[in-house]
């Protein structure tokens, strides 16, 4: 704390000098990142931060307590306080650009433990939090295995009083909150009994079972408290309110436009998306359905459901099975990494660290389909991880098949491209690669979501523009179909959140005005009442990103190519799109 406070009074010197040195500002993000790190070890070890301030993070799990959380607070705001005595004006655009994320997290933060307070309603907070405390150092192979193991038999011992804080904090909470942290807790619990388990070397087997015991005791104990107990005081509202989720929004997303703004956009954009899927649709249909014309008798929104459902429900009927869904993901991935390469679309990073792995259980609430988990921003040549959720046997065979339908040949090629190739992935494992190092670590820590989502949908959108599967019109209209869901995602997050969208309407809207099946329309409502200011990310972004993206080609036309914005704009790594196009001038 002392280099830290001596760092501060230089940084203040410098300013009321009139001038800023970079490298105090980089002290002051480095702070700001550890800091706030350390109040989550369960996050800090899939960073790569192991040790801060004389305790192993690796063993520790996150301290829920109320002192805990008050310390948290004054944390934030003292550091806000701080901040504004920075002059703005005197720094590099660059350090602005890390000045603005920094102020926003602080935002978010003292948002949520002053006003939302998600840990005194929702128990997924602690299910998600211990799960990734002990599969973080599972998976994750920054030390030796008995090392990593220790840490896990030190979070385990840990357990017993986590999850009592927990059950002290939680007052109430909506009924799927509860619903899912079950879910998910017994996930965490079949993650202690058996994956992690069979890893044991057989000199710690002793000691892991001596803290397993009680650890799985524990989580038996906060599956009945969340059974019999919390289940029973559900008067807790997972709406945010118009008043909340505008304050959420604009830190969270930072693009400068307000819900109601993006709400209205998406409304536009959805009549217009439904016209040109009829486009599409139609030449595919009179191949599909030559004896059915082409539904004259039908007109508007009657017409385009009729043409463009019989297409896509076709076009379903091509799809993996259970068993080579997870295969057929892989080699998806290699198809599109060789296009890349082929079409040279930007600069592949040099490391080769991904895996395609299955979802682990006690995330498969939030990621119902897959996800994707970058390697850590501290440690990047450790993996990273390409999650896609397997359809478990348990599921009867119309559950499955609807899975299978959503997610077809197609459908999983696009998903793939957006969680890896050249999606997420790429864009972190570049990220990662951002100097200085300061500047890395804050902007892959607390990068910009819409920046990284909207990246993903933008990149797939050029993999398709650039004539991946030779401009299929089935791949062409599935893209489509993908285009209606990031715009309903928009819609579904401000109405459910502010307009009090009821069940009913949410899933009319996706059924029937953007084609999804009955299984991805119930899983994304339950994933829209289990987050707040993310699923309209994916709408943001894409439309920040193409903005900056025309931008640029018009201030550059003779040197602009794909590859040469692409790189440039991928190298500064997940700053709000506000600020992206200001860098790359």
């Amino acid at each position: 704390m002392a280099k830290a406070a001596a760092a501060l009074v230089l940084l203040l010197m410098a300013a009321g000098c009139g001038r800023k040195a970079p490298e105090d500002f980089a002290r002051l993000s480095d702070e700001f990142v550890y800091t706030s790190l350390s109040f989550t070890p369960s996050a800090a070890t899939g960073v790569g931060l192991h040790q801060y301030q004389n305790r192993k993070l690796d063993d520790l799990l996150d301290d829920m307590s109320p002192a805990a959380l008050d310390g948290q607070r004054k944390f934030y705001q003292d550091f806000q306080a701080r901040l504004g005595k920075l002059d703005a004006q005197q720094m590099s655009a660059e350090d602005r650009a890390d000045l603005g994320i920094i102020q926003d997290q602080i935002a978010t933060s003292l948002l949520e433990l002053n006003a939302i307070r998600n840990y005194q309603h929702n128990p997924t907070v602690y299910v998600e939090a211990l799960g990734n405390a002990l599969f973080s150092p599972y998976v994750l192979e920054y030390a030796d295995k008995p090392v990593r193991i220790r840490s896990i038999i030190a979070r385990l011992e840990k357990t017993p009083q986590f999850l009592d804080q927990a059950a002290a904090n939680l007052t109430s909470a909506p009924a799927i909150w509860t619903t899912v942290a079950m879910e998910e807790n017994e996930g965490n619990i079949g993650l202690v009994d058996k994956t992690i388990r069979r890893a044991v070397p057989d000199e710690l087997r002793e000691a892991y079972e001596k803290a397993a015991a009680p650890a799985m005791a524990a989580m038996h104990k906060f599956q009945d408290y969340l059974k019999s107990s919390l289940a029973a005081r559900n008067q807790a509202d997972w709406r945010l309110g118009k008043d909340l989720y505008a304050r959420k929004f604009r830190s969270v997303l930072e693009s400068g436009v307000e819900p109601d703004v993006v709400l209205a956009n998406a409304t536009e954009d959805l009549g217009r998306v439904r016209a040109h899927m009829l486009e599409l649709a139609l030449p595919l249909h009179r191949k599909m359905f030559a004896g059915h014309g082409e539904h004259a008798d039908l007109a508007g929104d009657a017409r385009i459901n009729k043409i463009v459902g019989d297409v896509l429900g076709r076009i379903a009927d091509r799809h993996s099975t259970r068993a080579s869904y997870m295969g057929d993901a892989r080699q998806d991935l290699a198809e599109a990494r060789a296009f890349v390469e082929q079409k040279h679309l930007l600069t592949l990073p040099s490391r080769s660290n991904l895996q395609v792995i299955p979802t682990p259980e006690f995330l498969r609430g939030i990621y119902s389909v897959g996800g994707f988990n970058a390697a850590p921003a501290l440690e990047p040549q450790l993996g990273a991880f390409y999650w896609v959720t397997p359809i478990p046997d348990s599921w009867p065979a119309e559950r499955a098949e609807s899975k299978l339908r959503e997610y077809n040949f197609y459908k999983l090629k696009l998903l793939t491209i957006h969680e890896a190739m050249p999606g997420h992935y790429v864009q972190m494992e570049i990220g990662n690669d951002v100097e200085p190092r300061s500047r890395r670590v804050l902007r892959s820590v607390y990068g910009n979501n819409p920046h990284i989502e909207g990246w993903a949908q933008f990149a797939t959108q050029t993999m398709l523009d650039e004539g991946f599967l030779d401009h299929s019109p089935e791949m062409a209209l599935t893209f489509a179909k993908e285009e209606l869901r990031v715009i309903a995602n928009a819609i579904l997050d401000v109405r459910l959140q502010t307009l009090n969208m009821t069940d009913q309407e949410a899933l009319d809207l996706m059924q029937n005005q953007t084609f999804q099946e009955k299984e991805e329309a119930v899983e994304k409502l339950q994933r829209a009442k289990l987050s707040s200011c993310q699923l309209p990310d994916y709408f943001v972004g894409w439309r920040g990103w193409r903005r900056v993206r025309d931008e640029y080609r018009q201030a550059q036309p003779a040197a602009y190519s794909v590859s040469a914005f692409n790189d440039r704009a991928l190298k500064e790594g997940a700053v709000p799109l506000t600020e992206l196009g200001q860098l790359l001038k």
